[in-house]
């Protein structure tokens, strides 16, 4: 199953399309989904462009009922970047008063690998919406995250095959008073993830995100480095899950992070696509399971690596 799919829901509410023109669909209540908008730029049957379905959602749908908005495909991704997204999206500030939601990005393999995505600043959309409460991103190549301040953003997420250190540093250097959740796919310097752990230390640190109690450090081929760094991270203390999945994290990894401090308060541990050996993964679920810890070490990711003249490689689950 991939890792890369369309969102089911967002805030809470289940993801609805936004009908072709002439559907003659009956559409639900406006805050009753998540609206999700896209385009297939290669469909012969539909000649209508990002810009022609924006306008047409916005005349259909109360726009001040819109609660969730999930971007899909806008045209061709990795030719055009997310940019006019964004402009849509601030100039429609005054009429989206109810916006709480919003994912920019929500493709498929099918429609363009992770990699291809080709995004933007997206910080415009936080200055225009003060309210929003949730924010995600799909693909990381031309992202940026530029340090902000925002109120009530609970949750921020980034799926990426690379994950640019500077957006990293950006995040870090924000003031999230609010910040709940924060979830970041680190991926691979092959393709533009080229954060390492003295960027995260801001947040490592503690203090910096007061309310979060979720973090999520995911898909990083740095992995057993940052679960070292984690090990001793005074933000773990305030978590109630840690995510460190889908990366490359080791038995030296894993063993460090079950000899730094206590785990034990955590709710949840998700270490899902590892390269551990079962000896270190028994010693961990034996660590943690009695406490009431839920330890997700499944799906190891041992069909992602390979060796070559005495070479093991080994690889994210989401990289290009």
């Amino acid at each position: 199953m991939s890792h890369v799919e369309h969102l089911q829901e967002l805030h809470g509410l289940a993801a609805f399309d936004f009908p072709k023109p002439g559907a003659g669909q009956d559409l639900p209540e406006a805050g009753a989904v998540a609206w999700r908008l896209s385009v297939n730029p290669y469909d012969d049957d539909s000649k209508e462009g990002f810009g022609e379905l924006w306008d047409r959602f916005l005349d259909t749908v109360d726009p001040s009922g819109v609660r969730a908005l999930v971007v899909g495909q806008w045209d061709e991704p990795y030719e055009n970047d997310s940019g006019m997204i964004v402009r849509r999206l601030v100039d429609a500030k005054d009429r989206l008063t109810g916006l709480r939601a919003l994912f920019i990005g929500d493709l498929e393999m099918e429609e363009a690998e992770i990699s291809w995505i080709e995004q933007s600043d997206v910080t415009p959309v936080l200055d225009a919406f003060p309210l929003l409460e949730e924010l995600g991103v799909r693909g990381g190549t031309g992202l940026r995250f530029p340090a902000v301040r925002h109120e009530r953003l609970r949750t921020l997420s980034f799926e990426a095959g690379g994950l640019p250190g500077e957006v990293v540093r950006g995040v870090a250097a924000s003031e999230l008073p609010a910040l709940e959740y924060l979830e970041m796919w680190l991926g691979v310097a092959e393709y533009g993830g080229d954060a390492t752990v003295a960027d995260l230390a801001p947040i490592l640190g503690g203090g910096r995100f007061p309310a979060l109690h979720h973090l999520g450090l995911r898909n990083s081929e740095i992995q057993d480095e940052i679960a070292a760094a984690v090990a001793s991270a005074p933000v773990v203390a305030q978590l109630r899950s840690l995510d460190l999945s889908l990366g490359v994290l080791t038995d030296e990894g894993l063993a460090a992070l079950l000899d730094g401090q206590p785990l034990t308060h955590l709710t949840w541990l998700d270490l899902h696509h590892n390269f551990v050996t079962e000896p270190v993964a028994d010693r961990a679920r034996a660590a943690l399971e009695p406490a009431g810890v839920e330890v997700d070490l499944s799906k190891t990711g041992h069909e992602d690596e390979w060796e070559d003249d005495g070479v093991v490689h080994r690889f994210t689950a989401v990289a290009e």
